[in-house]
């Protein structure tokens, strides 16, 4: 495997993070604040191609691999966590499964402008009494003609208060079990389809996370992705991409947050020296910098593998597990550093550290990773 990045990636880096550092850094601690979806960075991030990444040109996309595209998030992610995830959702859990899975229809409708950025997606799996249990899905979808009738409630579904279409997992037939389950596309504004309040979360404020809920709404049996039962194999097939979009968010929050912490170690006096002479600011700069290291590799290495077109779930779920733990464990070291100060809104790190915390629980809670990799350890040691 070679490590070092083909001069593409490293021109497609160098451009994100000069629209990082221009465009979305100066608007992340407003956002925070308001909780207001950045539409307009969205935009922005279309015309650079960065909603979906690793498309095909064909289909719209900017035509990159996935190593590429953990590079866009981890940049984007590095000065603001709200605003990766956003891209991160609309690239690896909307587009992505419409490209693999959908019909040449569906991707003329539900994916071309998506992949483009005019319109923005989202992925309801998740509810109310469904998250690592998966298969317990209650939203329910009954077909009649050449109609789905859909009753149900979806729960913290990221960029649902601004998608024009929703990928919803329903349980086409309960008694089959996770064989039951099966994926439907609804548009914004079809009827019974209505869009609840927006969740007050600790952290990434400006993702519009909102409920979904379905009260007889008729969806149009076309619109089915794949065949009916195959819903619960297209999910996990696409949190196996996804979970390389949080890994590589995980990271990027990491490396803003050592950055922060670094350029505050000089500028900190105390007993006539900056902290970054003492010891102990040194070690926490120490690991920080080892762990992000060894997080990016291992983001890489899974995208790497899903770029080979080989299973890479074992490597995607070591990648988010490690990733977003050390998310944790760098902010926490660089409030540390930042004493008094870390703990105030005025410092960024505030915001990294809230927004760290997430990355362990979405897109698969660090126990289902374990779970996961533990799986293939007991298979092949």
């Amino acid at each position: 495997m070679n490590f070092a990045l083909t001069e593409e990636q490293i021109l497609l880096q160098r451009t994100v993070r000069e629209f990082a550092e221009n465009e979305v850094k100066p608007l992340a601690r407003e956002i925070d604040e308001t909780g207001h979806f950045p539409r307009e960075t969205f935009r922005k991030a279309a015309e650079l191609g960065l909603t979906a990444v690793a498309l095909p040109e064909s289909e719209g996309g900017a035509g990159f691999d996935h190593v590429s595209y953990s590079i866009v998030i981890e940049e984007i992610s590095r000065v603001c966590a709200s605003t990766g995830v956003i891209l991160s959702v609309q690239n690896s859990l909307y587009c992505d499964p419409i490209h693999r899975f959908g019909t040449e229809g569906q991707k003329k409708t539900f994916l071309l402008p998506f992949a483009r950025g005019e319109k923005i997606g989202c992925y309801a799996l998740t509810e109310p009494q469904a998250g690592s249990n998966a298969a317990a899905l209650t939203t329910k979808a009954v077909l009649q003609g050449d109609r789905y009738i859909v009753n149900g409630t979806k729960a913290w579904i990221t960029n649902g208060g601004v998608a024009d279409a929703a990928i919803v997992y329903v349980n086409t037939d309960a008694a089959k079990g996770e064989k039951g389950i099966t994926a439907l596309i609804v548009e914004r504004g079809t009827p019974g389809f209505k869009v609840g309040k927006e969740e007050k979360k600790l952290g990434i404020h400006a993702t519009a996370c909102t409920e979904l809920s379905f009260t007889d709404c008729e969806v149009p049996a076309a619109n089915r992705i794949g065949n009916e039962g195959e819903g619960y194999k297209i999910a996990l097939s696409t949190l196996d991409g996804g979970r390389i979009g949080i890994a590589a968010q995980a990271t990027g929050i990491a490396q803003g947050a050592l950055e922060q912490a670094l350029a505050y170690a000089h500028e900190r006096q105390a007993f006539g020296h900056p902290i970054a002479d003492f010891q102990a600011i040194q070690f926490m700069l120490a690991d920080m910098a080892t762990e992000i290291d060894a997080a990016r590799l291992l983001v890489r290495k899974a995208a790497w593998k899903s770029d080979t077109g080989a299973r890479f779930s074992m490597e995607a779920a070591i990648a988010k597990l490690f990733a977003s733990e050390l998310a944790t464990r760098a902010t926490h070291k660089a409030i540390q550093i930042h004493g008094g100060n870390g703990y105030s809104a005025e410092y960024p790190v505030e915001r990294m550290y809230r927004d760290a915390r997430i990355t362990e629980i979405y897109e698969g809670t660090s126990e289902i990773q374990r779970l996961v990799i533990v799986a293939w350890v007991l298979k092949t040691y």
